[in-house]
């Protein structure tokens, strides 16, 4: 015995065709969400130059998606601000602070160092020590202020937004009521 069964009249190819156009869509309703509450926690932070806020972005992502999946990217441009890593986790500060004629931020050197190349990276602490200015009263922990991680819990909302947008898409074509 044999049997034999077609979607064709049943307009199943259409829906998964359809349904296939409304991931990507679907998934930047989702990242817009995020990125409307990252740049919301970043608006909340201290504004010293406004860097971070205008490197904050949301990308597609080519390498990352196929005809079924979609995602987008949500972060903030580190050559921009290279200075939100420090924001988002926190930091020590070590050394007293300066500020140069154009307003950037950077640590004293001590008098008998001018003019000597700065320690590298990698340059074990008392290198560095020796090269700048130590705070006074000792280190300080400079706390974080999450402003990506913080976004997270915004996931339930992206999550009903994708949905949302799907269906929306998919009602638009006609294939669902």
């Amino acid at each position: 015995m044999s049997i034999e069964f077609s979607t064709k009249g049943l307009g199943l190819d259409e829906l998964a065709a359809t349904a296939l156009e409304a991931v990507r869509p679907a998934a930047q309703a989702g990242a817009q969400v995020l990125y409307d509450q990252v740049k919301a926690n970043v608006q909340r932070i201290r504004k010293v130059s406004g860097n971070l806020d205008r490197a904050i972005y949301q990308a597609f992502m080519d390498t990352a998606s196929n005809p079924g999946r979609a995602s987008y990217r949500v972060s903030w441009n580190r050559k921009k601000a290279p200075h939100g890593w420090l924001i988002e986790f926190g930091f020590l500060q070590r050394y007293e602070l300066a500020r140069d004629a154009r307003g950037r931020i950077f640590p004293m050197v001590r008098p008998e160092m001018q003019g000597q190349p700065k320690p590298k990276r990698r340059a074990p602490q008392a290198v560095k020590d020796a090269y700048y200015v130590p705070r006074k009263g000792g280190p300080r922990q400079v706390p974080a202020r999450a402003f990506i991680r913080s976004a997270a819990s915004k996931l339930p909302a992206a999550q009903k937004a994708v949905a949302d947008r799907f269906f929306a898409e998919l009602k638009a074509k006609g294939l669902i009521k």
